[in-house]
């Protein structure tokens, strides 16, 4: 069974950083686009940032130039690094990815919460 797991939530302060790490229990060449996706309490679901295989990547307007996305092949592991973060980004943070098989999968979640 193919599964998908978070790491590098917690907390931290205004401004601060984090970096989100999202291990794939198969090869990560077994995927396609993968990306993060994050849910606050009482929202619906978001989508933070993808990239593709070939790197080509997309953000949310509220994360462009604080977030970037990145997928290390030789690790296997997709990435997220947070900077300059805000009250608004606490979260429960998801990794996706889309199979070649054209299945998707989604990690159990990791917590960031942003607070002073």
């Amino acid at each position: 069974q193919v599964q998908l797991v978070e790491s590098g939530g917690g907390l931290v302060q205004p401004g601060g950083s984090l970096r989100l790490s999202c291990a794939p229990s198969v090869g990560i060449f077994s995927f396609n686009d993968m990306g993060w996706y994050r849910q606050a309490p009482g929202k619906q679901r978001e989508r933070v940032a993808t990239i593709t295989t070939g790197g080509t990547t997309n953000y949310a307007d509220s994360v462009k130039g604080r977030f970037t996305i990145s997928r290390d092949n030789a690790w296997s592991t997709l990435y997220l690094q947070m900077n300059s973060l805000k009250p608004d980004d606490t979260a429960v943070y998801y990794c996706n990815g889309l199979t070649v098989n054209g299945i998707t999968y989604w990690g159990q979640g990791t917590q960031v919460t942003v607070s002073s």
